[in-house]
């Protein structure tokens, strides 16, 4: 089983001098739940090498066991450090992709044509594709085989405005992930903040914070097992 996890290559909260990139909890959780399935896990992000950390995704209030453990593995923080560029990925090497977010995808993923042509290449190919937290943002152009957005009419979660205004970057952000989800027509539902909660709809698994990063790994797993 061979997975690829994409994360962002941008490092900036707007024009606010504010550092981010991608959320730790988000890429380490899902990590360890495919690495101690067996899987083989390939990282990627659209300038490739090291992606930026959002700084604050390692503050002690958000560190877990799996953030604890990412930090003390020299073969993740080595493969992570050596990211491969998004436009030389191919999707059929891989029997899944995996999306974290963290605010960055909101700037790059979510209108990088590669990961936009990627996306839709992978569900042509009846291969699952889960996205959590702010990543669900990055399917804002992604196009169904009919040319309609991907999530029109399907049951989707992601970042909820209420979790985006107690971080404070409700007016700092290109766009609210609920909202972008809701006016392209996606089912849009949510747990409560910062708990865990995911929602799967046919080949597409979306979750809606950290919190729920495990459990979409989970769920992918048990879809690829299922499938073999």
């Amino acid at each position: 089983m061979k997975i690829l996890m994409v994360l962002t290559s941008h490092d900036k909260l707007g024009d606010t001098g504010i550092k981010t990139g991608f959320w730790l909890e988000e890429l380490a959780a899902p990590y360890y739940t495919f690495k101690d399935a067996g899987a083989d896990i390939v990282l990627a992000s659209p300038a490739g090498g090291q992606p930026p950390l959002d700084p604050k995704s390692n503050e002690p209030a958000f560190q877990t066991e799996m953030t604890h453990r990412f930090e003390a593995d020299e073969q993740a923080i080595a493969q992570l450090a050596s990211t491969i560029r998004l436009d030389s990925i191919s999707q059929s090497d891989f029997d899944a992709v995996f999306y974290p977010g963290g605010h960055g995808p909101l700037w790059d993923l979510a209108e990088d044509k590669t990961s936009i042509a990627l996306i839709e290449s992978f569900l042509a190919a009846e291969k699952l594709v889960a996205l959590v937290c702010h990543a669900p943002g990055v399917l804002r152009h992604v196009k169904n085989a009919q040319g309609n957005p991907l999530v029109q009419g399907k049951k989707v979660t992601g970042f909820a405005n209420t979790e985006e205004d107690a971080v404070g970057l409700t007016d700092i952000v290109p766009f609210l992930v609920e909202d972008e989800l809701k006016s392209l027509g996606g089912i849009y539902s949510k747990g409560e903040d910062w708990g865990s909660y995911v929602v799967q709809d046919g080949l597409l698994i979306t979750g809606q914070n950290p919190g729920s990063s495990a459990r979409a790994a989970e769920v992918q797993l048990a879809q690829l097992n299922g499938q073999k």
